[in-house]
């Protein structure tokens, strides 16, 4: 949300809802104040307020009555009811009315303030998830291959996909392990004109020398002990259509040459055989290895090389595209509840930190595995931190932990420093930063003096 949480408050006691509203302007919420629960209603009508703060008992229309509205009106926002007359019967039903926090008069500034800021997480939480499945629908109609990302950097990479593959022309794509590379192989294919003609892959990471030639190039019957008939190679069955050569900087030199040559003459020769046969296939390549390292030890010949970075594509790695992390949680959150035929889960809070702030080693695809096991585990609607790998919790943990070796603030530094935030927020106002700090006006002077901080006028909140 790029404008400050839209919050109306509604009190019919003037210096509360003067103080009130004071106070959270001071937290850069953008406040509008309502004397009446009349005036509330034609203001809802009006706008959609995040967070609505409303006194229970008022002449005319009530607080219930304008959390009614509210919620009839707009569904999505919150609304906290605020009453110096509190009873387990009115708390129990504003609560199945939807309300999202009860307090009772008289309240502490800093007890309204940890609500209302919990209150706007949520609704932030909530926008953006809608905002993340508007983006998903999009690209869900747009093609059957899904990249999903709205990050600037891989919407280049995307872009100039999309170009490459209308040309028809040899692409290298490079990126981390578990970046989607094969992912991004058949992005290509869909948006090109071989579309409608084969996509194959092979891993060439996988297959000694032999068994990789005959995966590629096929061989005749009786090529070698074991050859009992005619087998087409992947090359070959790929006519008219996208081969994608995963790893291809894995495979051994003498097989580099003979690629080198298929591309190069566009033709392909089973082994054992005397004929080579004319094929029409686009060379996709991907590795995960530095090439020029690789080039210079010799490992992949430089021709090979030119031949297929006609066009390159390098798909950063996930902890260079965070702005995409809640994007594709939702995604794969949607995606694997319903292979497990289960309601879609949500995340907690604080597993939604761990991820954002995690290296991912993996990258997208040690993000799906994280997401998979969580939504197996998770019984109750919610992917919980101990729904997380070991590791993962255990890095965390290690993470919050200081170290022995660093210096500790003395419990009077903290103290010191505390009550001078709070003195500057409420801009001197001892009576409210003494209601902040949970101690009485006199106390909060003693300390004052104590600390040698300065002093300014006090105002009283009531209400």
């Amino acid at each position: 949300m790029k404008r400050p949480p839209r919050v109306l408050v509604v009190d019919d006691e003037e210096m509360a809802r003067r103080d009130l509203a004071h106070v959270l302007k001071k937290q850069n919420y953008d406040v509008t104040v309502a004397a009446t629960g009349s005036e509330a209603l034609k203001l809802i009508e009006l706008t959609e307020f995040d967070v609505v703060l409303t006194d229970l008992k008022m002449a005319g229309v009530d607080g219930m009555e304008i959390l009614r509205e509210c919620k009839r009106l707009h569904p999505l926002t919150e609304v906290i009811v605020i009453t110096g007359y509190a009873t387990v019967d009115s708390a129990i039903d504003a609560m199945r009315q939807g309300a999202y926090h009860y307090i009772p008069k008289p309240y502490r500034v800093g007890e309204v303030r940890k609500v209302l800021s919990e209150a706007v997480e949520k609704v932030l939480l909530r926008a953006e998830n809608l905002r993340l499945k508007e983006v998903l629908r999009e690209y869900e109609e747009s093609t059957h291959v899904k990249i999903i990302t709205q990050n600037a950097a891989m919407l280049k990479v995307l872009e100039t996909a999309r170009q490459a593959a209308l040309v028809d022309c040899n692409v290298l794509i490079t990126g981390e392990s578990g970046t989607g590379k094969d992912l991004m192989a058949k992005y290509i294919h869909e948006h090109s004109r071989r579309h409608k003609g084969p996509f194959l892959a092979i891993n060439c990471g996988a297959f000694n020398q032999e068994l990789l030639a005959n995966e590629l190039f096929g061989h005749e019957k009786g090529a070698f002990t074991g050859a009992g008939s005619r087998k087409i190679g992947i090359i070959e069955a790929a006519a008219g259509g996208t081969l994608f050569l995963d790893e291809v900087t894995e495979m051994a030199a003498n097989m580099q040459v003979k690629l080198l040559r298929v591309i190069q003459e566009k033709q392909v020769m089973r082994l054992g055989g005397t004929t080579s046969l004319d094929v029409d296939v686009r060379f996709v390549a991907a590795t995960n290895r530095r090439l020029d390292d690789a080039m210079e030890s010799g490992k992949f010949r430089r021709d090979l090389f030119y031949r297929l970075n006609v066009v390159s594509l390098a798909i950063p790695s996930l902890a260079e595209r965070r702005d995409d992390i809640q994007l594709l949680c939702n995604h794969f959150l949607a995606k694997h509840a319903k292979a497990m035929e289960r309601p879609v889960p949500v995340l907690s809070p604080e597993v939604r930190d761990i991820l954002q702030e995690h290296a991912f080693p993996g990258n997208v695809r040690e993000l799906e595995n994280i997401i998979e096991r969580g939504v197996a585990l998770c019984t109750r609607g919610t992917i919980e931190t101990k729904h997380l790998p070991d590791e993962m919790r255990e890095s965390k943990t290690a993470a919050g932990q200081v170290r022995d070796d660093e210096e500790w603030p003395t419990l009077a530094e903290h103290e010191i420093r505390y009550i001078q935030r709070v003195l500057e927020e409420t801009e001197g106002n001892k009576t409210l930063a003494a209601s902040i700090l949970g101690i009485d006006r006199v106390s909060l002077w003693r300390k004052i003096k104590r600390f040698g901080l300065e002093e300014t006028d006090s105002q009283t909140i009531r209400g």
